[in-house]
């Protein structure tokens, strides 16, 4: 912050001044700290601006120039000329956008997105310019467009759901109307992955971003997710109503449960959004009972479905899947009275069973008014991982090839054969050390190692 006065002094005149803007200044009036700032600039031409700033010693990043965006180096602060935008063609980014340092703060203001994030404050004084109630807005927890420019934008429709999630809002009735008047208009896929992101890894109440897509026939974008809606489920097991209403108290539950890494909280979130999703073509009554058997297995192809309409990032598709299409296992396993074995070739298929163990909680807490209390299957999931040190890892090898060919093994089909054949019996159990591994291996190949140091080496 210290930084931020020290800019908003120096661009400081008789005919400028400097202003806080946008999600900083929402974020400090909801008790949370800024992670970056924005200045907007009012008075000052671009050429004053960038040499009252390289003057005084800063170091300017000018990559967003041509919109008159400077990045201080070294400090998250972005200092911006008020901008007029004109919409010109389809989707996010049909747009003229120029800087107008002439703009006051109150016409600058009527770009933004919501009322909340058109609040602007002077560093200097301390004085907030609320121009379209914002303030007002924010006490009673409401998200509200702040002018019709908003159906300029579709991705903003996407925006009102992470928000609505991440602030615990309610969505302002022209909030709704605006966006049920609006079109996907070909965003693309990443810009909509990044808002599924925030939602899933920094929201609250991620049922009402997803309320919201409904309210708004917004769903209508994401089919696996809308053929959940009205898809029934037996009333005693979830006396919480549909698959969508149940998958929202489960992302509830997975807002609870993230650990603070970005990553493991997307995958799990990803994975509980998902791990009903072929309850649509699954479900039946069955002697006066909803029933969807199989459904698990059968999400694979939905899942994959809606992951690749967010994303192209194989990894990140690789790690979900699994939680989804096993995310019944660790209840079936435990019912069975299972052993390590089992354990083993789950954390082979899964790859992290501590995020399949997130996912089932989730499933067995996201059925209002259903209390979940203890989860045994959980707790014995976790700790029989802990034992068998799979908790956050697949089981490795301990045998490799190479150990093969210090034996003498010549390279080959066979090679692949005898070691597949070692690493099931390590996942039963029957081998647990290199030694024991080696062992076998002599015993299959009828090899003896050429010196006493050949199996060295792990």
């Amino acid at each position: 912050m210290e930084t931020v006065l020290k800019i908003a002094q120096l661009l400081k005149t008789e005919r400028s001044r400097a202003l806080l803007v946008g999600g900083g200044v929402r974020d400090e009036l909801l008790g949370q700290s800024p992670k970056d700032f924005d200045l907007e600039v009012y008075g000052l031409a671009p050429g004053e601006l960038i040499s009252r700033l390289s003057n005084a010693g800063f170091a300017l990043d000018l990559v967003g120039k041509a919109f008159g965006v400077i990045k201080i180096k070294g400090a998250a602060i972005d200092v911006s000329l008020p901008r007029r935008e004109n919409k010109l063609g389809r989707g996010h980014q049909g747009f003229e956008i120029f800087s107008d340092p002439s703009l006051t703060p109150s016409e600058a203001a009527l770009r933004r997105d919501f009322t909340i994030n058109a609040i602007a404050k002077d560093p200097l004084t301390g004085e907030l310019l609320d121009f379209h109630g914002g303030l007002e807005d924010l006490k009673n927890r409401v998200l509200r467009p702040t002018s019709e420019k908003f159906m300029e934008d579709p991705l903003r429709v996407l925006r009102a759901m992470q928000f609505i999630a991440r602030f615990d809002l309610r969505p302002h009735p022209r909030l709704i109307e605006y966006s049920r008047r609006m079109d996907r208009e070909g965003l693309p896929r990443e810009r909509i992955c990044e808002e599924f992101r925030k939602l899933l890894v920094r929201g609250v109440n991620i049922k009402s971003g997803l309320d919201f897509l409904k309210e708004t026939a917004w769903l209508r974008f994401f089919p696996e997710l809308a053929a959940m809606v009205g898809t029934p489920q037996d009333p005693v097991w979830h006396p919480e109503g549909d698959v969508f209403e149940h998958t929202g108290y489960c992302l509830n539950e997975h807002a609870r449960q993230r650990g603070g890494q970005e990553r493991d909280d997307l995958v799990a979130g990803l994975a509980v959004l998902l791990h009903d999703a072929a309850k649509p073509m699954t479900t039946q009554c069955v002697e006066g009972r909803w029933r969807a058997p199989g459904h698990e297995a059968k999400a694979r192809e939905p899942a994959g479905r809606f992951l690749r309409s967010l994303t192209d990032e194989e990894d990140l598709i690789k790690a979900v899947i699994p939680l989804v299409v096993n995310h019944m296992m660790p209840t079936q396993l435990f019912r069975a009275g299972a052993g390590d074995a089992a354990v083993r070739r789950l954390a082979l298929r899964v790859g992290r069973l501590d995020l399949l163990a997130r996912v089932v909680i989730c499933d067995k807490r996201g059925r209002p008014p259903l209390a979940a209390g203890e989860i045994p299957e959980v707790e014995w999931l976790l700790q029989t991982a802990d034992r068998l040190a799979v908790t956050d890892r697949k089981p490795r090898p301990l045998v490799l090839g190479r150990h093969l060919l210090a034996l003498g093994l010549a390279p080959g089909p066979q090679v692949g054969r005898i070691l597949r054949e070692i690493f099931e019996a390590q996942l039963d159990g029957q081998v647990g050390t290199l030694e024991e591994g080696m062992a076998m291996a002599r015993r299959l190949t009828g090899l003896r190692p050429p010196s006493e140091g050949a199996t060295s080496g792990g």
